[in-house]
């Protein structure tokens, strides 16, 4: 996850203390993210995916298509 986080964030020109600010949480926070020393929340995941424009699965390494899956129709 290291490898995909970083390419995602440096791709955009981005620092960690932008993507810190992003989420909500310190930049030291965000490394050990980047360092998988702890897990990222769900809901930091989710804004990741959002924000990237690409699916949890990719960020987390799961898959290598970074497209997002298509969203649910609003009920």
């Amino acid at each position: 996850m290291l490898d995909r986080l970083r390419g995602l964030r440096e791709d955009r020109d981005l620092t960690q203390e932008d993507m810190a600010e992003i989420l909500n949480v310190s930049q030291s926070t965000y490394s050990d993210y980047e360092l998988e020393k702890i897990n990222i929340p769900i809901i930091s995941l989710r804004k990741l995916s959002e924000y990237f424009g690409t699916s949890v699965d990719y960020i987390l390494e799961l898959t290598d298509e970074p497209r997002p899956y298509p969203r649910r129709k609003q009920k």
